[in-house]
């Protein structure tokens, strides 16, 4: 789950700067790859820096470009990456501050940041839909969303989550009303200890933690509400950046394709490099990143519906992001609602796809 506040975000693009970017670290390649190279085209005459910024530690939203790095796709493709661990600041911020090229982020996320003026765009879909849901103990007596009426919600902090909330309550012939109470992280454990009725989990992590606790819940997908369907996570990259490395980031774009490409098609290889890149990040749990790389090639998360990776379309786009405008939340660089819609298109390009 995402850990950066969205009003403090638009706070760090409005002005254009953020605290200093965190030192740039590579992960070397694993002594041993499960993969053999994914390109076999010839090196270019160049080799290339790219700065990408995590938004949060090392998890299989990134898996792909660790897949990547680790068989030398990026190499072949003239690619350095630099991974820029996750040290508290937004990717947005670290963007719209040029002191990342390309950083990881989230449909909501992007929108709200581009509203507040930053230039940035999505150019790769890395979750095709939303995997995240409105979650309650199986145990309770909350067998629909009409239920969580005068329920309380635990929640992390972002505007937009209420609205979601009340939208699916309401949908399902619900007033929309429940109190709220702002967690963060710790939403999960208060649910689980019966301290709040409900909750949003991603259900290819905590939902996936959960299950191997033992901890048996029950789910009300967004979508099954009639709410709009969302890419999870993107990939997004910096305007300027772009407009002036064009080739290069074709090429990073390409290779980072590819990796994920293997991860829909082999999570159980793609969760072994991940592990191998990130030494020590998940010896809590060391079963976590296998099975939650299962479970996204499963639902198909990777994939559109021709099985393809990184697209995105207008439709998808400004149906999410069009539900933000509606509900008031997108605010310009003076932190004023926006009084006419973004232009839904600018927010992402497929100019970058191989």
């Amino acid at each position: 789950m995402r850990s950066s506040v969205v009003l403090l975000l638009v706070a760090i693009v409005v002005v254009g700067c953020g605290p200093a970017a965190p030192t740039a670290t590579r992960t070397g390649p694993a002594p041993s790859s499960p993969y053999a190279a994914l390109s076999a085209s010839p090196s270019p005459s160049e080799t290339g820096t790219v700065r990408l910024a995590l938004d949060w530690t090392p998890n299989t939203n990134h898996t792909g470009f660790f897949v990547a790095q680790q068989d030398s796709s990026y190499a072949n493709a003239g690619v350095d990456l630099k991974v820029l661990p996750y040290s508290g600041t937004a990717p947005e911020a670290l963007l719209a501050a040029h002191q990342a090229d390309c950083g990881i982020s989230f449909q909501d996320s992007l929108t709200f940041a581009v509203a507040a003026g930053a230039r940035i765009t999505s150019v790769m879909a890395i979750l095709q839909h939303t995997a995240s849901e409105i979650a309650v103990l199986e145990s309770s007596p909350l067998d629909r969303p009409r239920d969580l009426d005068g329920r309380t919600y635990g929640g992390f902090g972002y505007p937009n989550e209420e609205p979601t909330v009340k939208y699916v309550i309401q949908h399902d012939g619900g007033k929309g009303s429940f109190k709220s109470v702002t967690l963060d992280n710790a939403a999960y454990e208060a649910l689980f200890a019966k301290r709040v009725d409900f909750t949003i989990t991603f259900r290819a992590w905590e939902g996936v933690e959960a299950a191997e606790r033992g901890i048996k819940l029950r789910y009300f997908a967004f979508t099954d509400y009639g709410f709009p369907d969302f890419y999870q996570v993107v990939l997004a990259c910096d305007r300027d950046w772009l407009d002036a490395h064009g080739d290069l980031a074709r090429r990073f774009v390409a290779a980072s394709v590819a990796g994920f490409e293997l991860a829909a098609r082999d999570p159980d290889g793609a969760a072994a490099a991940l592990v191998a890149a990130n030494r020590g990040a998940f010896d809590a749990n060391a079963n976590l990143p296998r099975d939650s790389a299962r479970y996204l090639a499963n639902q198909k998360l990777y994939v559109d519906a021709a099985g393809r990776v990184g697209t995105q379309t207008l439709d998808q786009w400004r149906g999410y992001s069009g539900f933000l405008y509606e509900q008031g939340l997108l605010v310009d660089a003076d932190g004023k609602p926006l009084t006419q819609p973004p232009d839904y298109a600018s927010l992402f390009t497929n100019d970058y796809l191989p």
